[in-house]
């Protein structure tokens, strides 16, 4: 066995901007909004709706998403690029078919990896900003740049992928004409307040899940909430509701919320040492590295 510190740093390193971002507690909200913007693509959901259990199983494909992140995140490079292939190979097998149309495509489409890609990572940014997390300009523009790696595991061509946040606005003003929420994004939206659950734990469900839900929805912007047509507070009420549900949530100590299954973290600081432990305060430490030209990560 490898002694703790010479391991394989994956894709992209304990030096990365992904390394502590995706560490931090509020990816699970930022999860759930990155599903409700995904929603408003027509194309994209009804690839989804047609092709899978949602309705049945909204908690299982939330959990495989976050296990396929911590994977390409945490895991080795062998075990990132696995993961990847599989994703690859899954969405190769799989269409759909309009029902105006009669048209039949592939879920695999270039133009639907790029937007389920986009709206994940702008979803795991914004949360992560207006939470509290300390990130600048600069770290967010690198966080963006290192995700081209990612949109490579699911099969698009990194040059085409936003490399910073101009690209990535540039992007959503692009696509906004071809967003809609039709009848696939209703369903989405209904089970994401309602999910299926045990009957036993319907009352957490209301307590907790459904303050869960609303935050990241209040978190979409403007425009999501206009296609929704569901009101949302001022975005500074939203950004103070986030910013507190971050800090409580940071409360928690991290290697609590690092023991839940499939403990991604912990195992790769095994793997690596002590010193890869995810931190936010690295990254000030980083600044000088980040402000260098190059594409991110530790590699």
């Amino acid at each position: 066995m490898a002694e703790p510190g010479s391991g394989d740093p994956g894709l992209f390193g304990p030096d990365s901007v992904t390394w502590q971002v995706h560490s931090d507690p509020m990816m699970w909200v930022a999860g759930v909004r990155a599903l409700y913007l995904q929603a408003l693509h027509p194309r994209a959901v009804r690839g989804v709706m047609q092709n899978s259990d949602f309705g049945a199983d909204a908690w299982g494909r939330l959990f495989r998403t976050a296990s396929f992140v911590g994977t390409t995140t945490y895991g080795t490079t062998e075990a990132a690029e696995k993961a990847g292939a599989r994703v690859r190979k899954i969405h190769g097998k799989l269409g759909a078919t309009d029902p105006d149309t009669g048209e039949r495509y592939g879920v695999d489409e270039p133009e639907l990896l790029l937007w389920v890609h986009c709206a994940e990572i702008d979803s795991y940014l914004q949360v992560a900003r207006r939470s509290g997390f300390p990130l600048t300009d600069a770290q967010a523009d690198r966080y963006i740049a290192e995700h081209r790696v990612s949109a490579r595991l699911v099969g698009l061509d990194p040059d085409a992928v936003p490399a910073d946040r101009a690209g990535m606005n540039a992007y959503f003003e692009k696509v906004r004409p071809e967003l809609a929420a039709g009848e696939e994004a209703r369903a989405v939206d209904d089970l994401l307040l309602r999910p299926p659950t045990h009957p036993l734990l319907i009352p957490a469900r209301g307590v907790l899940w459904r303050r869960v839900a609303h935050l990241a929805y209040a978190a979409l912007p403007p425009y999501a909430h206009e296609l929704y047509g569901r009101p949302a507070p001022e975005p500074s009420t939203v950004t103070r509701q986030l910013r507190a549900t971050g800090t409580l949530l940071r409360c928690i100590p991290a290697r609590l919320r690092w023991q839940l299954p499939p403990k991604h973290i912990l195992r790769a600081m095994a793997r690596l040492g002590p010193g890869s432990r995810p931190a936010p305060y690295k990254l000030g430490r980083q600044l000088a590295i980040l402000d260098e030209s190059g594409e991110g990560g530790a590699r």
